[in-house]
């Protein structure tokens, strides 16, 4: 990886930051995209002990808001003439039903509008550095689930995990149209399921729901673990072509049913374009 630009969202903790480190320590510039200043510096200091000191960077967006998302993009792709790899994993997941200021439900616009705003506004970067990877964060949350298209943002009935399951339905189809849309480019996409492992996720709720997801991350699985199949799909040679692939544990995986279905990867697509006003 060494001289590779890495872009990653969702890098100052959990299994995005474990990623940013051993892709810097193999040599890679990272640029970092964080909501917090303090954790971004954070991390910022210790990728600067793994690769070149002054070499990293962190950008701070609001990955939720349409706006923050396009213009980091836009900032990133002003700066960068190429990008040799995009790693899309901020998420969370939400108690309670929120909308953004562009009138999306929240797990929505952070768990997959901002992969498919801060993918378009980087596209032209990393055609210029083809060969060059995107890896996007689902999970097997996915199953089970499937998109209401009638009702994205999920108006009549929210339930937390059902938003996070569909939003990370949404990252599979998001995947398997983009890498359609780039075949032939040199620039391929693929998707992965990281485990149940011990982050953030979820655990600065309050309430009950809050409590849960803290209760359940004490059995969860170490994110060193699960940031395995990023760094794979990041990186490793013999991923260098695979694409529209969904991988658990550094191997291609069947994800569901829902998540195979073209027609809605493509409609999905359609719908982004409309509410990102792309």
């Amino acid at each position: 990886m060494r001289g590779k630009v890495v872009v990653v969202t969702g890098a100052t903790s959990g299994i995005g930051r474990i990623a940013a480190e051993a892709l810097a320590a193999q040599g890679a510039r990272i640029i970092l995209i964080a909501r917090d200043p303090r954790r971004a510096d954070s991390t910022l200091a210790r990728l600067r002990t793994l690769g070149a000191p002054g070499a990293h960077q962190a950008l701070i967006a609001d990955l939720s808001s349409l706006r923050d998302t396009k213009e980091v993009g836009a900032r990133i792709a002003a700066q960068e003439p190429r990008i040799d790899v995009l790693i899309n994993n901020a998420g969370n997941v939400f108690a309670r039903r929120g909308v953004t200021a562009d009138g999306l439900e929240r797990t929505f616009a952070l768990n997959h509008m901002a992969y498919f705003v801060l993918t378009h506004r980087l596209r032209e970067r990393l055609l210029a550095a083809a060969p060059a990877r995107i890896v996007n964060t689902a999970s097997g949350a996915h199953s089970g689930n499937s998109l209401d298209f009638d009702d994205l943002q999920m108006e009549r009935r929210y339930r937390a995990l059902t938003a996070y399951g569909r939003s990370k339905l949404a990252n599979i189809l998001f995947t398997r149209e983009l890498a359609r849309r780039l075949a032939g480019t040199g620039v391929t996409a693929n998707c992965l399921h990281p485990g149940f492992v011990a982050t953030g996720l979820g655990q600065r709720g309050a309430g009950i729901f809050g409590a849960m997801v803290r209760v359940a991350m004490l059995f969860a699985g170490s994110p060193e673990r699960g940031a395995k199949t990023i760094i794979h799909l990041a990186a490793a040679p013999e991923a260098a072509t695979a694409t529209g692939g969904y991988y658990i544990d550094c191997r291609a995986a069947q994800p569901s049913g829902a998540a195979q279905d073209e027609a809605a990867a493509r409609r999905l697509w359609e719908e982004s374009v409309r509410l990102a006003g792309l």
